[in-house]
C-alpha cells in the first residue's frame, strides 16, 4: 500500500479530500494536522516525508486572499510560492510525485475563448502572481508532478461563495453580484474525486491540467441559481464589475478548456448547475 500525504488538509479542498477517502473506502491518504505540516517549515514537513514514506504528495495548501494578497505580498508568495519549492525540493530527494492545486487566476482572462494549459499565463494580480511563481518553480526541481489548475470553488466545507451568498442574502433580503466576469463553478468534491482517480490510474503523463465544472457562468448567475435551489426567495439583482471595485483586479473571462484531463484520464465532469443542486441538498 502506497501512502498519499495530504497538505492543507483543514482547508476547504483538504476537507473534501478527506471525505471522498472515507467514502469511496481509499487506503492510505494521511491528513496530517496543520500545526505538524506547515509547508513553509522545511524541517516540519521533512520529518513527515520520513515518517510516511509517501509515493504522492497532494498539496492543497495556500494562500487565497486575493484582495489581502495585494497588501500582503510577501504572506502570498511564502506559501504560494517558497511553500511549494520546499515541496517540489523534498518530493525530488524522496521520490515522491507532487499532485499541486493551482488556480484559473495565473491568466488575465481578456479573451472569450476557454483557456487550454497552453495559453498565456499573464496574472492580474499578487494573488494570481504568487500563485503562477508556484506553478513555474516545480519543473525546476521535479519531474513528476501534476498541477491542476482550477477555480471558483465552493463545497460544504470552509468559507466559499456559496457560503457567504447565501449568507448575505438571508441578512438582508437582497444581494447585489458582479454579472461581466464569466468562469465556471466547481464543487470541490468533485475535484477531489478526479485527484484520488488520477492517482488510482497511477498515471504518469505528467503536467499541467485544467479541471473545473463543465458549463459557465457570471457571478451572478451563480448566486442567483444557488438562491432558487435552496429556495430561499432573496432577490438577485446584476451590477458590473466597476460598481464594486476591489483591491485586486480579476479576470473577465476565466473558463478552462478540461479536454486533457478528460481525454487522458477519462473522467466525467458533471456540469455546475448538477454540482450545486447537490451541495445546496447537503447544506440544508
Amino acid at each position: 500500500m502506497s501512502n498519499k500525504i495530504v497538505f492543507g488538509a483543514s482547508g476547504q479542498l483538504g476537507q473534501c479530500l478527506k471525505k471522498v477517502v472515507g467514502e469511496d473506502n481509499l487506503s492510505g491518504y494521511i491528513f496530517p494536522e496543520k500545526a505538524e505540516a506547515n509547508i513553509i517549515d522545511t524541517e516540519a514537513i521533512e520529518k513527515l516525508f520520513i515518517k510516511y514514506n509517501p509515493a504522492y504528495c497532494i498539496n492543497c495548501a495556500a494562500y487565497t486572499a486575493v484582495d489581502k494578497a495585494e497588501s500582503e505580498k510577501d504572506a502570498a508568495y511564502a506559501v504560494n510560492k517558497t511553500g511549494v519549492e520546499n515541496l517540489a525540493a523534498l518530493c525530488n530527494s524522496y521520490d515522491v510525485i507532487l499532485i499541486h492545486i493551482s488556480t484559473d487566476f495565473v491568466f488575465a482572462g481578456n479573451g472569450n475563448e476557454p483557456l487550454t494549459e497552453k495559453s498565456l499565463t499573464r496574472p492580474l494580480g499578487v494573488y494570481g502572481e504568487s500563485k503562477l511563481a508556484g506553478e513555474l518553480v516545480i519543473p525546476q526541481l521535479l519531474n513528476k508532478y501534476f498541477i491542476i489548475r482550477t477555480g471558483w470553488l465552493y463545497s460544504e466545507f470552509g468559507n466559499n461563495f456559496v457560503k457567504t451568498i447565501l449568507r448575505i442574502g438571508k441578512e438582508r433580503g437582497e444581494i447585489k453580484v458582479i454579472n461581466d466576469q464569466t468562469g465556471t463553478p466547481t464543487y470541490a468534491i468533485d475535484l477531489a474525486k478526479a485527484i484520488t482517480q488520477i492517482i488510482t490510474l497511477g498515471g504518469v503523463k505528467y503536467g499541467v491540467y485544467h479541471y473545473s465544472n463543465e458549463g459557465t457562468a457570471t457571478w451572478f448567475t451563480f448566486a442567483e441559481a444557488i438562491h432558487r435551489l435552496a429556495k430561499t426567495g432573496v432577490n438577485v439583482i446584476p451590477i458590473s464589475t466597476s460598481e464594486y471595485p476591489t483591491p485586486a483586479k480579476r479576470p473577465a473571462y476565466s473558463v478552462m478548456d478540461k479536454s486533457k484531463i478528460k481525454q487522458i484520464f477519462g473522467i466525467r465532469i458533471p456540469q455546475w448547475q448538477e454540482s450545486l443542486e447537490v451541495c445546496i441538498d447537503k447544506l440544508r
